[in-house]
């Protein structure tokens, strides 16, 4: 019987009525008000869409939601070996594993989120998505397009799909260089910040300061982390891991790939959307891929877990 390894999405589907139907009157969002002093609920379930997609928003609400979604399946007797999230959803896998607290997590990542989107002016910054080039081709276009600014590999997602932050001119220039080498597409992203990369610089240092409050307990299930995807479970290692993350890579590939060589072979991606188990089914075939974000799939993946 191989392992089960719940994953938590750092983006997902960021709509309005996210977690209403799976738990429109679970206590988080209580305590998410609470720490936030902000009605997290209400601007979930009624929006406007405009201010739930700003990042010092979006980050909280997913983390809230991935929880109650958390806490649903545990409720249900689900167990797991291992956690792993991708960018924000690590502090979800953390939360799952018992490192940190819901409430301290909801106040980082509020100030992770607002760290980050003052960290590049609007319009210096940017991120593409490269398709069909293997990831030492895409180091290459990047390297290539250093002379137009800093550029770099953001997210390593699955084989052939990559994504690349930095500043506007030097993304635009990798672009260019990614097609002339092959890219079936390399097309700029909507987002609002060069993440995870170097210019995020100034937010990791904000983010550190942050952090050194937390007193971080040791893993009751190991964490693989984003930028070395590996096994943690020394709550005393967490804080560094968490500060790299911001400039550093998300090695989503490897992440799943180090997990199956633990033993994984079902994936449960625990939060609004599906894109995790996309990636997972690219990198790891012969892996089941699940997921828990309303009550019909929290159906479903408890079904088929018995």
């Amino acid at each position: 019987m191989g392992k089960i390894a719940f994953v938590f999405p750092g983006q997902g589907s960021q709509a309005v009525g996210m977690g209403r139907d799976l738990g429109a009157s679970s206590p988080r969002w209580d305590e998410a008000a609470a720490v936030l002093g902000m009605d997290l609920r209400r601007l979930c379930f009624e929006g406007p869409e405009a201010e739930l997609t700003l990042t010092a928003n979006t980050q909280p609400a997913i983390l809230t939601v991935s929880t109650i979604a958390l806490d649903a399946l545990t409720a249900a007797g689900v167990r797991y070996a291992f956690v792993a999230g991708h960018s924000l959803g690590e502090y979800s896998a953390l939360v799952a594993a018992g490192a940190l607290t819901f409430g301290e997590a909801v106040r980082t990542v509020r100030a992770r989120g607002e760290f980050m989107q003052e960290a590049v002016p609007a319009g210096q910054g940017a991120m593409a998505a490269v398709i069909g080039l293997d990831r030492d081709q895409v180091q290459a276009a990047c390297a290539g397009a250093q002379g137009a600014g800093a550029v770099q590999v953001a997210n390593l997602n699955a084989p052939g799909q990559t994504v690349i932050a930095g500043a506007r001119e030097a993304v635009q220039r990798a672009i260019e260089l990614a097609k002339a080498k092959g890219a079936k597409r390399a097309i700029p992203l909507p987002v609002s910040a060069p993440f995870h990369s170097v210019l995020m610089e100034p937010a990791a240092c904000r983010l550190e300061a942050v952090l050194k409050e937390i007193d971080f307990r040791d893993l009751r299930v190991p964490v693989v982390t984003n930028v070395d995807a590996a096994p943690l479970t020394d709550g005393g290692r967490v804080m560094d891991s968490l500060v790299r993350q911001v400039t550093a890579p998300v090695r989503w590939e490897d992440v799943v790939v180090r997990l199956v060589a633990e033993g994984v072979d079902t994936f449960v991606e625990v939060g609004p959307g599906k894109v995790l188990c996309g990636l997972i089914r690219r990198i790891a075939a012969g892996a089941r891929a699940l997921n828990v974000e309303d009550r019909a799939s929290l159906e479903a993946t408890v079904e088929a877990l018995k």
